[in-house]
């Protein structure tokens, strides 16, 4: 069961090749985020063994699963196996798939945030900003509010917005937790929310808190925007006819996450990973397919098509970077050599969290006094790990 994405319609297409190798038929699900983890719920809660090889993500769900015993321990799999060269995938994406010290999943398609811009109007501003004082001062430059023209887009929404604010909280030196405790209460945490809050707020378009990845990325394809930054994952919606205008797709450049006080640090993550299902009556089975969909050579011929991938060698070979534009290229390279393998709190209860966590990020946008929210927050995130923590060890 798999995620209706470019990498398992890609891997769905080849699955004769795997079929022939076997001597099995294969039979791959294709759903909506959504459905995937309802279906997952319905049939791991009755212990169903008609799922092999399941597609989870690794940040968000995978400690749930791990916690309900419901992914098999693959580590003596893959690191027993040379030629699957587990040390060849980056190290961000590999702790990622840990879990209490187990290897739960492989990842297959990893992310990480890019500055999005227009080329055209940064010609006077000596290029694109290198840091994140640099991107405040143009955005501000640049909005024309009066005109529908924004100097910067992005997430607002007070959970969707966390993926992306992480990158500027970590490169202001902060970090959502602390040996374990809270630490969105520390003074770097306040000033990456009071920063991204005037960002967004004063540069940013109207409605900016309602804003989800659906809403924001339109914004710049449709030529409103300066500077954008989210998943280098969605690059080819700029160049799209159908979805970006002449003017975008003649001018849109792409560029590492700019630095921070504490430097650059963006996340570079798992999006999407895989793993077997604990009751499944195939494993060995299940283990040779992800032998083979997440092996050198499909991992090789995946970012070859423009799928990125989590295997440093698909990084470091210029011929499977040929499909992403070479600005493109090289700041997926720089960001994943710089990046923190998550976005996101690594807790049981994910959803709960973000929505905590992202509270100051929308009294920041509105313009409210940040320091009151963020402390409250603060408190409640510390009692929510309390009993996160104790749910853990139940």
């Amino acid at each position: 069961m798999a995620i209706n994405h470019v990498w398992s319609q890609a891997i769905k297409r080849r699955t004769k090749e795997f079929e022939e190798q076997i001597g099995r038929r294969v039979s791959m699900t294709l759903l909506t985020s959504d459905q995937l983890s309802s279906s997952y719920n319905v049939k791991l809660n009755a212990s169903g063994t008609d799922v092999d090889v399941m597609m989870v993500r690794a940040l968000q769900e995978q400690l749930v699963f791990a916690h309900n015993d419901w992914l098999t321990d693959l580590t003596d799999r893959v690191e027993g196996d040379k030629e699957f060269a587990w040390a060849d995938f980056q190290k961000a994406p590999r702790d990622a798939s840990l879990a209490a010290g187990k290897i739960l999943s492989v990842p297959v398609v990893t992310e990480r945030p890019t500055l999005y811009y227009r080329k055209d109007l940064v010609e006077g501003l000596g290029g694109p900003p290198r840091t994140l004082d640099a991107l405040m001062s143009a955005a501000l430059e640049l909005t024309e509010k009066k005109k529908g023209f924004y100097g910067y887009v992005g997430r607002g929404q007070r959970s969707g917005a966390v993926s992306q604010w992480s990158s500027f909280l970590y490169s202001h030196g902060g970090d959502f937790l602390a040996d374990g405790k809270s630490a969105i209460g520390s003074r770097q945490a306040l000033a990456a929310y009071e920063y991204y809050g005037k960002l967004l707020g004063t540069a940013g378009p109207p409605g900016a808190t309602n804003m989800s990845l659906e809403q924001a990325m339109p914004i710049f394809a449709q030529g409103k925007a300066a500077f954008y930054i989210d998943a280098d994952a969605i690059y080819s919606n700029f160049l799209d006819p159908k979805i970006a205008t002449p003017a975008v797709r003649e001018s849109v450049g792409f560029a590492p996450f700019p630095a921070g006080p504490a430097g650059a640090k963006p996340h570079n993550i798992p999006s999407w990973s895989l793993g077997i299902n604990k009751f499944s009556l195939l494993r060995d089975d299940a283990w040779e397919f992800i032998r083979w969909a997440a092996g050198p050579k499909m991992s090789a011929a995946l970012q070859s098509d423009g799928i990125p991938g989590a295997r440093s060698s698909v990084w470091a070979n210029q011929r499977t970077l040929a499909a992403f534009p070479p600005d493109l290229a090289e700041a997926m390279r720089v960001n994943a050599e710089r990046g923190l393998g998550y976005d996101r709190p690594r807790v049981l209860q994910v959803g709960r969290a973000r929505d905590i966590v992202g509270r100051p990020l929308v009294a920041a946008i509105l313009g409210e006094s940040v320091r009151p929210v963020v402390r409250d927050a603060d408190a409640e995130f510390a009692e929510f790990l309390v009993r996160d923590n104790r749910h853990k060890e139940s």
